[in-house]
């Protein structure tokens, strides 16, 4: 497309009223091009060129040639880029020479592995010698029983996800000898995925793995991809426990892409109100379809996806209904089939849109678009140029557009657009030596084979001291020189490796005595989607929820043309339920115990299409949730709190600025991820403002412990991050980064962000008390 002509042709509509804010134009980038020598073996040069593949790009014969040499390699490239072919390749070469090789291909989601199956056999099905030795399969939670034992005897490449390798087939290893003993590539896509406490855990998950591999007689190599984050060789290492290969130069070609930053028109320069993002975001979607330019769209909440799709829907039914059937939405509680169909759709270039939430985010293959747009922060750089990626066919021109929503993040983007442009993307932090997550992982080893000492070359050198506990807790039970599995269940059922739950609410419409399942959301959702009253937007149709059964995790509908929809208002509460330790710091009081953080849905407002008008109130009643964990909290002293006051500062606003900055500290120091800490500032509990900090896991996992421990290096961290930040009176960079719960049910439009802080009460706060802190009080 002409992206410059297109631009003109926005900044010329009578809607045009000075939206663009900045323009950043990525050069296009020729393809660079690598010879692989020796060359793959003749089925293989036949079925690239059949896909119409005649040259490698540098950095899929820098890893293929790695992968050649048993190297484990991580492979990070644009999206894209070709990176399937940096596994699929060497481990075909395998398969043709060595008859009982076996790979094993690991994707973060059930969608991705099906995916890359269709990837695969479009490559193998070409030569019929390839196919026979490239028998695949996906071994998940949905594969048939009839069909697992086919899999487990004859599949040589099984794609499979870390949650089913956890419980579904380490546990039972012995059934698959003859896979162990022959299994020579792991593939694990979309690293940057396994971050936190997902990460963590899979990170065990694979030295389990290795150790049983071990068993069998095999040492296989492993090819890892992700796309770009800030430590991509560390963050691989850590994963698999061993030295990777780092291949991250880029050959692949990339047209001239322009980055715009869009910004809805104030309303009222006195009251700051601007536009509906959603509706400036629709516009840009249908002048994009209109010209036949293959987009997606991506809201960072549910809501926003189903409200574009809408919109867009409505207004392209007024030029007919070609262009209107070429829109579709796509989200997660879209049933599977329905899902599977849109992904062709789009592949196939029969849908000239798509809106999504971050959903179409990882590598699921729907073919090169030719415009994205990203509506609102979705909440790291990161994801940002994941989502931006969607956009460019070989080296044709792309556009992407960010539209900002009226709340302080988003508009500082807008002042600053090098947040997104200059500052390198997030680090991924996982820690397998977690010590809450060992543990766990430790059992489900034991059960799988006897633990010994020489099990520290995966575990690390605390695994024996943690066996000890384990033997005390009854858990595991010494026999000569190993530990062995003390329980008659197995560990692994009783091990999540996610935070989520996997329980579903179904949602069913009635209709003249029939029920039809339209959709599913997942448990700990379901009282923020759908209670009762609410409006549940499903493919551009309103329904209104009639009944939300928790017992049974049912919720009955019906469908109704209303014109408005619903959003949800929560109260978080936290609350202390016992103190652990306490002391005295410097002129605050420092305390670690456990905590109940609780939440509920306790009314809905009723908000009317295309604006951000409400329509009036509802009460919600429904049970709280409830998280049971660990942490911290510090309060500093009612002299502290008076001396902020009379220098005209808020001492609450200093608290949350604090807590906004720890909560990004505190992982690098605890090793985790950000969204597995959680924080708030709260007076109820001790009858004054105090900031808390604490684990968003069932139980604890130790990080508000750790800072608990480090509270001096953490505040001193934050105090350096805040105060050596380049801006005037605070922003994301320092005080005003996290909305610490993904906003994933809530349209930014209608809900408002929260205010960044005072940059000068946070600093000043911080000052006081590590001053006295190190004057001993």
């Amino acid at each position: 497309m002409d992206v410059p002509a297109f631009l003109d042709r926005l900044r010329a509509d009578r809607n045009y009223q000075g939206q663009i804010a900045h323009v950043h134009r990525l050069p296009a980038r020729p393809a660079r091009h690598a010879k692989l020598s020796p060359l793959p073996p003749e089925p293989l040069r036949a079925a690239l060129a059949a896909q119409g593949i005649e040259q490698l790009y540098s950095h899929q014969a820098e890893a293929i040639a790695a992968a050649r040499r048993g190297e484990n390699v991580v492979v990070v490239s644009g999206t894209a880029s070709g990176k399937t072919l940096c596994y699929n390749l060497p481990v075909l070469e395998d398969l043709l020479e060595f008859p009982q090789a076996r790979a094993l291909y690991l994707f973060p989601t059930k969608a991705l592995a099906q995916d890359q199956l269709k990837a695969l056999r479009r490559l193998t099905d070409v030569d019929p010698e390839l196919a026979r030795s490239a028998s695949a399969g996906v071994y998940d939670g949905d594969t048939p029983r009839t069909t697992r034992r086919k899999l487990r005897d004859e599949a040589r490449i099984l794609l499979s996800n870390p949650d089913m390798l956890h419980s579904g087939i380490l546990p039972y290893h012995t059934r698959w000898a003859r896979f162990w003993a022959n299994l020579r590539t792991v593939v694990i896509d979309e690293v940057h995925s396994y971050r936190g406490i997902f990460g963590s855990n899979v990170a065990d998950v694979i030295r389990r793995l290795r150790r049983i591999c071990d068993h069998y007689g095999s040492d296989p190599r492993f090819i890892l991809c992700s796309a770009t984050i800030a430590n991509p060789q560390e963050h691989a290492e850590r994963l698999i426990g061993e030295p990777v290969t780092l291949v991250d130069d880029d050959g692949a070609p990339r047209g001239e892409k322009h980055f715009v930053f869009w910004n809805p028109p104030a309303l009222d320069e006195a009251t700051m109100e601007r536009s509906s993002a959603n509706v400036e975001a629709e516009r840009l979607l249908v002048s994009l379809v209109r010209e036949g330019v293959q987009t997606i769209a991506f809201g960072r909440a549910r809501i926003v996806a189903e409200l574009l799709y809408r919109y867009a829907q409505e207004t392209l039914r007024r030029d007919g209904p070609r262009l209107a059937q070429a829109l579709r939405a796509y989200r997660g509680g879209y049933l599977p089939a329905e899902r599977r169909e849109i992904e062709k759709q789009l592949f196939e270039g029969k849908l000239l849109g798509v809106t999504s939430t971050n959903a179409l985010e990882l590598g699921i293959d729907i073919g090169g678009l030719d415009a994205v747009i990203t509506v609102g922060f979705p909440g790291t750089i990161a994801s940002v140029w994941q989502q931006a990626g969607r956009a460019g066919r070989g080296q044709e021109p792309s556009v992407v557009f960010f539209v900002a929503y009226n709340e302080p993040t988003d508009q500082f983007i807008m002042r600053h657009p090098e947040f997104i442009t200059e500052q390198e993307p997030e680090q991924a932090i996982a820690d397998p030596e977690n010590v809450y997550i060992l543990q766990k992982h430790l059992c489900c080893a034991a059960a799988e084979l006897p633990l010994r000492e020489e099990d520290s070359r995966y575990f690390g050198d605390r695994m024996p001291l943690i066996a000890a506990a384990l033997v005390d807790e009854q858990l595991l039970k010494p026999l000569g020189p190993a530990w062995y599995w003390a329980r008659p269940e197995q560990p692994a059922h009783d091990t999540s490796l996610r935070t989520q739950s996997d329980n579903t609410v179904t949602i069913i419409e009635e209709k003249d005595g029939e029920r039809e399942v339209i959709a599913q959301v997942d448990r700990i959702s379901a009282p923020e989607l759908v209670y009762n009253e609410a409006v549940y937007l499903h493919g551009a149709e309103t329904y209104v929820v009639e009944k939300l059964d928790l017992d049974q995790n049912l919720a009955f509908v019906r469908k109704e043309d209303v014109d408005y929809y619903t959003q949800a208002i929560l109260e978080s509460l936290i609350h202390i339920e016992g103190t652990e330790e306490s002391r005295p710091w410097g002129v605050a009081t420092l305390s670690f115990g456990a905590v109940t953080v609780s939440w509920a849905t306790v009314a809905f407002k009723k908000i009317k299409f295309y604006s951000t008008d409400s329509l009036g109130w509802g009460a919600v009643d429904l049970p709280s949730q409830h998280l049971e964990t660990m942490g911290l909290w510090l309060a500093p002293s009612t002299s502290v709190l008076k001396d902020l006051r009379s220098r005209g500062l808020n001492p609450v606003e200093g608290l949350v600025g604090i807590r906004n900055a720890a909560v990004h500290m505190l992982p690098f120091m605890a090793m985790c991820d950000k969204m597995d800490i959680g924080g708030m500032v709260d007076s109820s509990n001790l009858g004054q403002p105090a900031l808390f900090l604490y684990d968003r896991y069932q139980g604890g996992l130790g990080f508000a412990e750790h800072g608990y421990h480090e509270i001096t290096e953490l505040l001193r961290r934050c105090h350096t991050l805040i105060q050596e930040c380049g801006c005037q009176e605070g922003c994301p960079s320092c005080v005003g980064l996290p909305t610490l719960r993904p906003p994933i049910h809530i349209d930014p439009d209608a809900g408002g962000g929260f205010p960044i802080p005072n940059k000068a009460a946070a600093v000043a706060l911080l000052t006081i008390l590590l001053r006295h802190e190190a004057a001993g009080g």
